[in-house]
């Protein structure tokens, strides 16, 4: 990938969980209307301090891309974020599956970009 490329993607995807991460303890952005199974769910995350411990990756994992600091790192924990955001969306909130998918996109061309420096862990 170009170093240019995957420059602007590792910042993009960093300001995107730094902002969402921040959120979790600033709220300001507006909640999306969720009823049913996903609220109860939500609800659950919630009160057992889930979305604080997300939220604490996710600010981490955002100034770490920003700054390319454990970047690599970063997106391998950030993957279990994204894979569980889409999950969410899609089984219980399918209509504001959006921001998941774009979430999932970005990690996984930083995951691409930073292929090299998973080689050691992915030898037979």
């Amino acid at each position: 990938m170009n170093s240019k490329v995957f420059l602007g993607v590792r910042v993009l995807l960093g300001v995107f969980v730094l902002i969402f991460g921040v959120n979790k303890f600033f709220h300001f952005i507006p909640d999306f209307e969720i009823e049913g199974d996903a609220l109860n769910y939500f609800t659950a995350l919630s009160k057992s301090q889930t979305l604080t411990m997300v939220g604490i990756v996710e600010t981490i994992a955002g100034l770490a891309l920003i700054f390319n600091k454990w970047g690599a790192l970063m997106a391998l924990i950030l993957m279990s974020i994204s894979v569980s955001a889409v999950l969410f969306h899609a089984t219980l909130d399918p209509a504001n599956i959006a921001g998941a998918l774009v979430l999932l996109a970005l990690n996984i061309l930083v995951l691409i970009g930073y292929k090299d420096r998973y080689a050691g862990i992915l030898k037979a």
